[in-house]
């Protein structure tokens, strides 16, 4: 498994491509977006100016970009060219190969993590405390796993042909109804009560209790918890059911 995972993570890196999107241009949305914004307003219901808001925001959505859109592709397209057929007859267990897809998607994620602090940070002037950096990555970190098992389901629900489109409107729906795109507070309240449950809404508040000197708040943790399970169950039934079609 070991072995799968150093190949997985040196392919993605080879990826000039993917690289671009999942590391360059969620820092180029938070500079376009938050240049708009002034400085001095607050986020309603926080005490976080815009800036600060959406590093977190946007270090989520780069990290969401590089396990979801990652994974879903490239084991859809592995599907067809008979890759996972062949994995299926050395050792590695069914298990492992699921595992192997998770761990490898979210080890890709600390370079889009880390790129938006540093824009932030260095052009936005956005400031908080030592240890708040290391637990901001740290969760939202651990969270991409979440949607590294969602991938790696969406890879085996759907064909070649259909993955990227499904993929995008989850992507694209998962990211602006959960509040990753603009504060949720800034909805309707019915779009409000729907995005409170959604993963990647819980998922950037883990990041923006810590920015506001708190810790996660444990509604949030449990939903991430949650939708883990069900995406790691689902990823699991999707690849028995295609080890027995196979």
């Amino acid at each position: 498994m070991n072995t799968l995972i150093r190949l997985e993570v040196t392919r993605t890196l080879r990826n000039k491509k993917f690289m671009f999107f999942s590391v360059v241009y969620p820092s180029v949305i938070y500079l376009l977006i938050s240049n708009t914004q002034n400085t001095t307003d607050r986020i309603p219901h926080t005490d976080l100016t815009f800036q600060a808001f959406f590093m977190v925001s946007m270090a989520s959505f780069g990290a969401l970009t590089a396990v979801l859109m990652g994974n879903s592709e490239r084991i859809a397209k592995e599907r067809e060219k008979g890759w996972v057929r062949q994995l299926r007859l050395t050792a590695l267990p069914g298990r492992g190969y699921v595992l192997a897809k998770i761990a490898s998607a979210a080890m890709v994620t600390l370079p889009c993590i880390v790129v938006v602090f540093l824009v932030a940070a260095a052009v936005k002037h956005v400031r908080v405390e030592t240890w708040q950096w290391f637990a901001l990555a740290g969760v939202i970190w651990a969270g991409s796993l979440v949607f590294a098992a969602l991938g790696v389901a969406i890879g085996y629900l759907a064909g070649g042909d259909a993955v990227r489109p499904l993929t995008m409107i989850i992507y694209f729906g998962l990211s602006i109804l959960g509040g990753l795109w603009m504060p949720s507070a800034t909805f309707p309240q019915w779009l409000q009560n729907i995005s409170e449950w959604l993963p990647t809404h819980a998922y950037a508040s883990l990041g923006q209790a810590i920015e506001m000197g708190g810790s996660p708040h444990a509604k949030d943790v449990a939903i991430l918890c949650a939708y883990f399970l069900i995406f790691a169950g689902g990823a699991a039934r999707l690849y028995r059911k295609d080890t027995l079609e196979a």
